[in-house]
């Protein structure tokens, strides 16, 4: 960090800093260094390390906001997911979704007064209202299509499908949306595409932003004495729930954020996993709220709650909301059983939605916004906050709000992300036959088995072929405890090559072993060992970053290590 901290300082000047590395921030480092922009990302914690590592996992179109008259953000939103399928294929699966319907014909006014203003959510959405959504969604979605339209079954063919399914219901629609298996990773691949496009850019992760003296801004890093001083042209404020604090920081106060929290739990659950069959089901909980659960490499993901919550360093999934879903889960598949012993974690986020005065949080627009506050003495350069947004619209507002800045720029559009792959989405095989091929071949290059390449592709991608070299060649390659499908050579590689700051980074985002509830004791000291070796760590800062995993796992998610 220290030497790209040197060439900052050393320029000093460049075109555009963007404060906040999620999904927003990081889309549009990406856009903005593909036309040949010199930008500089800075994130105070890691990559992905705040809302945008607390999805629902799904790329959607956005069947419920068609209830709020949002159809505009409906038809950018189903663009984007055929998108992201096309351009992250090895991370953006298609997800065929279930919904349980509960009568015919309810729902009809409750929705007709919420598209036109009411503040109160529908209820029991009946047969015709879900049918006659299901169209619309067809409709949006048939940009770049890539996945099969809509379908209704009713009663005895749905029960034959999911016995498991409450006998309540009188139908069942299903249409397709899809889920992102590895959405830290996505993010970290919008950054390392950005920096291979423009090699004078910079992103910088474990850093403070600075105020500094005649509209000057500090980047620190929070590890060392590493700093550097810069004077963008124009900064962004792409800090999610805390744009408001970076605002302050900037010396422009402001409330612009008014979120909402969800929470999610994963469970181990096989006989859940069976009657799903690769299937999310998309239901309506006893109070409105729209829930879900699916497949989750290997759990079951279920979610979400949305209530209003302010402090996005404390927000947690507390006892009453994980009882909230497992109630829910309950009603819903009462052949099953739920209870508390099956949770191998639990994870919540805040929304970084734009204030309002909503009585019901699922009501506030996920559409996104870009207040201005333009160049004032003393701060030379206008601000950019990027306000609300969704996970599967990141290319189409980072798009929009680069045509802003390079316009401002007078810089020409180069070129446009629209059909431009994602990091191991490049030329990601296409067919189960091309895949086969794509492993045997690697194998055979590498020495490695065909299994252990699969587990490298489902992973990274293509990137897999420089992850497996280095796998090959790294001596005396062995299985983590607890973990046998990581490797010793594998971590390797992402401690060299992925800007791993902290053990959190590694156990948390560069792999999926903490969502999926498979990190142990052993396991966490086995990754700190390594960490420790080839990142010069003592070991009162192996034993400091143990306890500082152990800690976010028990207070934030959960899982209790001791």
């Amino acid at each position: 960090m220290g030497e790209r901290m040197a060439a900052m300082e050393a320029r000093g000047a460049l075109d555009v800093l963007i404060v906040g590395a999620g999904v927003n921030g990081t889309g549009l480092f990406r856009d903005l260094t593909a036309q040949g922009l010199d930008c500089l990302l800075v994130e105070k914690n890691d990559y992905a390390a705040g809302t945008s590592a607390a999805p629902s996992r799904l790329i959607h179109g956005g069947l419920k906001y068609l209830e709020t008259g949002e159809f505009r953000l409906v038809a950018q939103s189903t663009l984007e997911r055929n998108l992201l399928l096309a351009n992250a294929p090895h991370y953006v699966k298609p997800l065929p979704t279930l919904i349980p319907i509960f009568s015919w014909t309810k729902g009809i006014g409750a929705a007709l007064r919420t598209l036109f203003g009411s503040k109160s959510a529908p209820r029991n959405r009946g047969a015709l209202l879900v049918k006659i959504g299901l169209m619309l969604y067809d409709f949006y979605g048939a940009r770049h299509r890539v996945m099969p339209r809509h379908s209704t079954a009713g009663r005895a063919a749905s029960l034959r499908g999911l016995p498991a399914l409450t006998p309540d219901i009188v139908a069942t629609g299903t249409y397709y949306d899809a889920t992102v298996t590895h959405p830290e990773r996505l993010i970290l691949e919008l950054v390392r595409d950005g920096l291979a496009d423009s090699p004078r850019s910079a992103a910088l992760n474990h850093v403070r932003l600075e105020r500094a003296d005649d509209g000057a801004l500090t980047v620190r890093s929070l590890a060392g004495d590493a700093a550097a001083t810069v004077r963008p042209k124009i900064v962004v404020n792409a800090a999610g729930p805390w744009i408001d604090e970076v605002n302050a920081i900037l010396g422009e106060p402001s409330r612009m954020i008014g979120g909402t929290k969800g929470s999610h739990i994963l469970l181990d659950h096989p006989d859940l996993l069976k009657e799903l069959k690769g299937r999310m089901i998309y239901f309506e909980a006893d109070d409105g709220r729209i829930c879900l659960v699916f497949d989750y490499l290997g759990r079951a993901l279920a979610g979400s709650t949305d209530i209003k919550a302010a402090n996005p360093d404390t927000v947690r999934c507390e006892p009453d909301e994980v009882e909230y879903l497992l109630e829910s889960l309950r009603k819903l598949l009462p052949k099953l059983r739920f209870s508390r012993d099956q949770i191998v974690y639990v994870y919540s986020g805040i929304r970084p939605l734009p204030a309002s005065d909503a009585k019901d949080p699922g009501l506030i627009t996920r559409d996104h916004a870009t207040p201005v506050l333009e160049p004032v003495a003393g701060r030379p350069y206008p601000v950019y906050s990027l306000v609300g947004g969704k996970w599967t619209t990141f290319r189409g507002y980072a798009e929009e709000v680069a045509d802003m800045l390079l316009k401002r720029l007078a810089v020409p559009r180069k070129v446009s992300t629209r059909g431009l792959p994602i990091g191991g989405g490049r030329g990601f095989p296409a067919s189960g036959a091309e895949k086969d091929a794509w492993i045997a071949g690697l194998a055979q290059r590498t020495g490695l088995a065909p299994e252990r390449i699969g587990e490298l592709l489902a992973r990274y991608g293509t990137t897999a072929q420089i992850v497996a070299a280095h796998v090959a060649a790294f001596p005396a390659d062995a299985p983590l405890p607890d973990a046998p499908d990581y490797s010793a050579g594998e971590v390797d590689y992402v401690l060299r090559h992925e800007q791993v700051g902290a053990l959190s980074d590694l156990a948390f985002r560069r792999t999926t072993l903490a969502v999926t509830g498979r990190l142990t004791a052993r396991l966490v000291d086995a990754l700190a060992l390594q960490a420790g070796g080839t990142l010069g760590w003592d070991e009162t800062r192996r034993a400091d970053e143990v306890a500082a995993v152990r800690t976010r796992l028990k207070t934030f998610h959960g899982v209790d290590l001791a």
